[in-house]
């Protein structure tokens, strides 16, 4: 399989990964009027076929032990089972964040989600492994909270309804708790014996995702966050555009899975892991900038903004550094 062999090249992925984490949200952003849960549907597909796509010529290039299907072979079968589960918290997060997104903005759902799943995994990665710099760890998350509250401020300076900005909030907030709790499990799988690889891992838990959406979404299109119900019918009554937007956001979140899981072969997690929770700064970009979703905000906003991604940068650099410092 593909790994790289020197830090530029991982480097080059890791960013890339980053690149795509922040930006799949703008296929959904650009389709006008098409609900989340219908457009959801194609999304999942999308991220499962590019894993597979990436798995069976990345993952299996010059053969060997630890290409794609020796390595499934290989592996315990306990390990699949706990990436699948890891597919399935994180589809539940990640229909939450859409769910956000449509409420809030990509400027403000990305940084308060991920902002929480920063939190809430560097908190589980040192129960399970009393590792990094205590006082580090703890800055970066007091940094990590205080860019989400800056962001949660910032939209709030804007002149849209109380209600819906408390609801976008908290959904985020649970989305971000969620985000935080996968990751314990697929790292499992990486790291434990007979192990899978960052290709086998990224095909199951994307088909993890995949399985799960006839729980979660089927649900949210019954008892939806946002908007009346929709019937399964609908998704085929849906624009052209619609599908193919779905489908090409998938499949660039999965290349940014795939892409950091090989990179944290050469660089180890910590790296990798600091690297690409710089998405949300990636998805505020295009909010702000792309989409102008702050447009017309008053000073203390962007204020408010500006300070956000200092904390976010902040708290990035202490737990990368943290976990670096042994």
């Amino acid at each position: 399989m593909f790994t790289p062999h020197s830090f530029a090249t991982a480097l080059v992925m890791m960013v890339v990964a980053a690149i795509c984490w922040g930006s799949w949200a703008n296929t959904f952003k650009g389709v006008k009027h098409y609900r989340f849960e219908l457009f959801y549907w194609d999304y999942a597909v999308g991220i499962f076929v590019m894993s597979l796509a990436l798995a069976f010529t990345m993952g299996s290039m010059d053969g060997g032990p630890t290409s794609f299907i020796n390595n499934l072979k290989s592996a315990d079968a306990g390990n699949l089972g706990w990436v699948l589960l890891a597919g399935v918290i994180f589809n539940l997060a990640n229909l939450l964040l859409m769910a956000g997104i449509d409420l809030v903005g990509l400027a403000t759902a990305f940084p308060v989600a991920i902002g929480i799943a920063l939190v809430v995994g560097v908190v589980l990665s040192y129960v399970q492994e009393h590792r990094g710099n205590i006082n580090m760890l703890a800055a970066g998350i007091l940094c990590a909270v205080a860019a989400v509250i800056l962001d949660g401020k910032a939209y709030g300076e804007l002149k849209t309804g109380k209600r819906a900005t408390r609801r976008g909030i908290l959904i985020c907030i649970i989305s971000g708790v969620l985000m935080g709790l996968w990751a314990p499990f697929a790292t499992r799988a990486l790291t434990h014996q007979n192990a899978l690889g960052p290709y086998s891992a990224s095909v199951f838990l994307c088909l993890g995702a995949l399985l799960s959406c006839f729980i979660w979404n089927f649900y949210f299109m019954k008892h939806p966050l946002v908007g009346q119900a929709v019937d399964f019918r609908d998704f085929f009554r849906g624009p052209v555009h619609g599908h193919v937007l779905g489908l090409l956001g998938g499949a660039i979140w999965a290349t940014g899975m795939v892409f950091d899981l090989v990179a944290a072969q050469f660089t180890g997690v910590s790296i990798s892991y600091a690297i690409g929770q710089s998405a949300p700064m990636v998805a505020a970009l295009w909010g702000i900038f792309a989409w102008k979703e702050f447009a017309g905000a008053n000073t203390r906003a962007k204020a408010y903004l500006v300070l956000m991604f200092v904390f976010y940068i902040l708290a990035i650099l202490l737990v990368a550094r943290a976990n670096t410092a042994g």
